[in-house]
């Protein structure tokens, strides 16, 4: 007898860490949202600024070349001006034609830097224009992200010693829990949550009939039996830790009148 009771105190102590665990895990999810939402506004700021940073370089770049095209259009228009001076000075046709093919030259130079000149400023303005758009896109970015940072603290405050007390509480548990059950246990947890652990249903216990509520599965005598004695037992279907209330209960009154 005591062999069975000692297994069913593991399979009460399981169930206990298990209610435990969901406890911190309806807390935590709270938490868990808001840290997610944090971190995609926090990716989506990131993406702006550096979308705004290559905006103003882009813009920077631009303006320098429109600059240097203006230079270098008023350069070539000195130029010709001076040309033009020279050639009503020119003492002969020769050095008149001269001085006329440069100034040709000159002119179509100075068309192409104007209009490189004008094609500058158009990406100017339509470089300030996405400048100041991707910084008000990062002030609004940055208030949500503020808010967020803002939520997230709230939330994590809000839950510290609570977690804190289910924290100590679980580490009691799993420290009284044989390590190969605990393991199992929490792997399965990873997988399967809240449906870890599993309540044997009823549906006619004159006709032997019970199924696992977390999948539905038909449970066969064998299994019931094996849980009445409290032996650990794990669902054939979906592999969770299966218990009735009926024994929890029992496990109370035992301790109780041991008190």
């Amino acid at each position: 007898m005591l062999g069975v009771e000692i297994l069913m105190t593991v399979t009460a102590k399981l169930l206990k860490l298990f209610r435990v665990d969901q406890q911190l895990r309806g807390l935590k999810t709270r938490l868990t949202d808001a840290e997610r939402f944090l971190s995609v506004q926090d990716k989506q700021l990131k993406a702006i600024e550096a979308a705004h940073a290559g905006n103003e370089a882009q813009l920077m770049k631009h303006k320098v070349a429109q600059q240097s095209d203006e230079v270098e259009a008023t350069g070539i228009g000195d130029r010709m001006e001076t040309i033009r001076t020279q050639m009503d000075a020119a003492g002969n046709s020769k050095l008149y034609a001269a001085f006329l093919t440069e100034l040709n030259t000159l002119k179509t130079q100075k068309d192409t830097v104007e209009k490189r000149a004008i094609e500058q400023m158009e990406n100017v303005a339509r470089l300030e224009i996405a400048v100041a758009d991707t910084a008000k896109q990062r002030t609004d970015r940055v208030e949500i992200v503020k808010n967020a940072t803002d939520n997230r603290d709230k939330r994590a405050h809000e839950i510290k010693d609570r977690v804190a007390e289910l924290s100590k509480q679980r580490a009691v548990l799993a420290a009284d829990l044989p390590k190969g059950v605990l393991k199992d246990f929490e792997d399965l947890v990873l997988l399967r949550g809240d449906e870890a652990m599993s309540d044997v249903e009823v549906l006619d216990r004159r006709n032997h009939e019970w199924t696992c509520k977390a999948c539905g599965m038909a449970l066969p005598m064998e299994t019931i039996n094996s849980i009445s004695v409290g032996k650990i037992t794990r669902c054939s279907s979906c592999q969770c830790f299966l218990y009735t209330e009926e024994d929890v209960v029992s496990k109370k009154k035992q301790a109780a009148e041991q008190l």
